[in-house]
C-alpha cells in the first residue's frame, strides 16, 4: 500500500479520453441538484456540496445536517487524490459531565435484528456543515449561497419518497418515529409509502441560517446553542467546547492495484484497501468460480460486521475533476432541533465505532470509504462510493471487479447480483451465478440464497469511463451531464 497523497507524475500522463461529466446519487433529487450546479459552471466540489445538502433533505432517512462523513477529491491538473474526514467526534471535552443511559431499540435488516441505542446521550459532534465548507473552500468556484439554495427549495417543497426508501423507513421506524419524527415520517399516524411526499417543517429555516451565516452557526452560533441546550437537557454530554473544537481532518490516502488500475481511498474500519490488495494478481485470468472464491476469501479475511445506513454521491465535472462524498446520520437519535427540522445523529449508539482509548474530541471509526480509481497513465477511471456500513466494502469490491475485470458498463456492474460474506456463510442475492455458488460451496462456504436484490447489500453510486449509475437497491440514479 502507498501512503500519503497519491500523485501521478506529468510524464505518466497520456492522451486518454476524459471521463464524461455526471452525477450519481441515492435519490433523483440529489442527482438533479448536482447536475444543475455543474450546468452553472460549478466544479465537482461545488456539485458535490450542493448534492450533499440536497441529500440532507431528500435522503433524511440516511443522512442529515447533524451527521458526518468523508470525501475523496481527484484533481485532474495534478493527478492528486485527497481525502477529507468530517465524521462525527466523541463529545465530552468539558470534564465532569456524565451521560444519562441511552434508549435501546432493535432494528431488523434482512430479517436480522440489530441492537442500537438512541436518545440525547447518543449524539456525537456533527461534521456535515464543516465538511461542506472545507470541500467548497478548497475546490469550489461558485458562491456558497448558490450551493445551499437548491436544498432550501427542496426543504420548502418536499421530495417524493422512492419505494426503496419507503422499505428502509419501515425497518428504521423505531429510530425515525420518536418525537418530531412522527410528524415527518408518519403524518396523520400513517407511515409514508413509496411516492408519498417527504417534508421536514423548519428544515428550510436551518438551511437558510447555513446559507447566510455559514457553518459557524452550527458550531459557535445560534444553531449550536440550540443543539447543546437540547442534548444536555436530555442527559447528553455534548458541550459548546466540543462544537468549537471541531475541525475537518485530512487522513492519508492509501492505494492498492486492481486489474491494471490503482484504487485510492482512506484507511477505513473495514479495511477496504487491504482487501483489494489481498486479491490475487491473476484475478482477471481466473474462472468465474475461482474469482468468486478469491473475492470471498479476501472479504472473510478482513473487516467487521454491522448493519447501518449511509448515502453516497459521486461527481465528475467537465474538466475531469472528481468528488466522492459518503455521509451518514447513524440511525438518527430521535432528537430533533425545535423549529429547524434537523434530526441529530446517533453515532454514540453504535458502540463498535468508538475504539478503545478514543478520547473526547477524537474521531469515531467508520466503514465509509469514498474511492477514486485511476489508470497507470494518471487518467481518472472511476469515482465511486457506497452506502451500507460493513457491506460498503463488499459492494465496492464487486462493482470494481465487474467494471475493471468483467468489462461491464456502470449500470450493469451496479445492478449485478452480489454476495456478502459473514464468517463461513455467503449471503447471495437472487440471480447470482450458479457456477460461482457451486465453487463457493465446494470451497466450504454455506450459501444462503436470497430471493431478491436487497437494500442490505449496499448502495453504490459511481461515475466513470463506464458511465454513471446509482443503485436500484436504494433508489439511486446516475445522470451524465451531456444527456441534458
Amino acid at each position: 500500500m502507498v501512503h500519503g497523497c497519491y500523485r501521478e507524475t506529468s510524464s505518466q500522463k497520456t492522451a486518454v479520453q476524459r471521463v464524461p461529466a455526471g452525477v450519481a446519487a441515492g435519490h433523483p433529487a440529489t442527482a438533479e441538484v448536482g447536475l444543475r450546479v455543474l450546468e452553472a459552471g460549478g466544479t465537482a466540489a461545488d456539485a458535490g456540496v450542493a448534492a450533499m445538502l440536497a441529500s440532507c433533505v431528500a435522503e433524511s432517512l440516511l443522512t442529515g445536517l447533524a451527521g458526518g462523513g468523508f470525501a475523496s477529491y481527484y484533481e485532474v491538473a495534478t493527478g492528486a487524490t485527497t481525502c477529507l474526514d468530517f465524521f462525527c467526534a466523541v463529545p465530552g471535552l468539558d470534564a465532569g459531565r456524565r451521560a444519562a443511559p441511552m434508549i435501546p431499540i432493535s432494528v431488523a435488516f434482512g430479517g436480522v435484528p440489530q441492537r442500537y441505542e438512541i436518545g440525547e446521550s447518543s449524539v456525537g459532534v456533527p461534521g456535515v456543515p464543516a465538511g461542506c465548507a472545507a470541500i467548497h473552500r478548497r475546490w469550489g468556484r461558485l458562491p456558497w449561497q448558490r450551493l445551499v439554495e437548491p436544498a432550501m427549495g427542496l426543504a420548502r417543497s418536499g421530495t417524493l419518497l422512492p419505494q426503496p426508501h419507503a422499505h428502509t423507513l419501515a425497518a428504521l421506524a423505531p429510530a425515525m418515529l420518536p418525537g418530531f419524527g412522527a410528524q415527518v415520517y408518519a403524518p396523520g399516524g400513517k407511515l409514508l409509502e413509496g411516492g408519498d411526499l417527504l417534508h421536514h417543517p423548519g428544515l428550510d429555516v436551518a438551511l437558510g441560517i447555513l446559507a447566510e451565516e455559514g457553518p459557524a452557526a452550527f458550531y459557535t452560533g445560534r444553531v449550536g446553542q440550540v443543539m447543546v441546550d437540547l442534548v444536555q437537557a436530555g442527559g447528553g454530554v455534548l458541550t459548546h467546547a466540543d462544537l468549537a473544537a471541531y475541525r475537518v481532518l485530512r487522513p492519508p490516502v492509501v492505494a492498492a492495484p486492481l486489474a491494471g488500475a490503482s484504487v485510492l481511498a482512506r484507511s477505513d474500519l473495514n479495511d477496504f484497501i487491504p482487501t483489494v490488495a489481498s486479491l490475487p494478481a491473476d484475478l482477471p485470468s481466473l474462472s468465474r468460480g475461482e474469482r468468486a472464491v478469491a473475492l470471498a476469501g479476501a472479504l472473510r479475511a478482513f473487516g467487521t460486521q454491522r448493519v447501518g445506513d449511509t448515502t453516497n454521491i459521486s461527481v465528475v465535472d467537465a474538466a475531469g475533476n472528481a468528488c466522492v462524498i459518503t455521509l451518514t446520520l447513524g440511525l438518527g437519535s430521535g432528537v430533533w432541533l425545535p423549529g429547524l427540522g434537523v434530526h441529530l445523529n446517533s453515532m454514540l449508539g453504535e458502540g463498535e465505532l468508538i475504539r478503545p482509548g478514543t478520547l473526547p474530541g477524537e474521531r469515531m471509526a467508520s466503514c465509509m470509504c469514498p474511492t477514486v480509481v485511476v489508470s497507470r497513465a494518471a487518467a481518472l477511471v472511476m469515482a465511486i462510493g457506497s452506502a451500507g456500513a460493513t457491506r460498503i466494502r463488499t459492494a465496492l469490491l464487486q462493482t470494481l471487479v465487474n467494471v475493471l475485470v468483467e468489462g461491464d458498463d456502470m449500470r450493469t456492474a451496479i445492478r449485478r447480483p452480489r454476495f456478502h460474506v459473514v464468517s463461513d456463510v455467503v449471503h447471495a442475492e437472487a440471480g447470482y451465478g450458479g457456477e460461482e455458488l457451486d465453487a463457493l460451496a465446494a470451497a466450504g462456504y454455506t450459501v444462503q440464497q436470497w430471493d431478491r436484490l436487497d437494500h442490505y447489500f449496499g448502495g453504490v453510486s459511481a461515475v466513470g469511463s463506464a458511465g454513471a449509475a446509482g443503485d436500484p437497491r436504494r433508489g439511486g440514479i446516475g445522470r451524465p451531464l451531456q444527456s441534458r
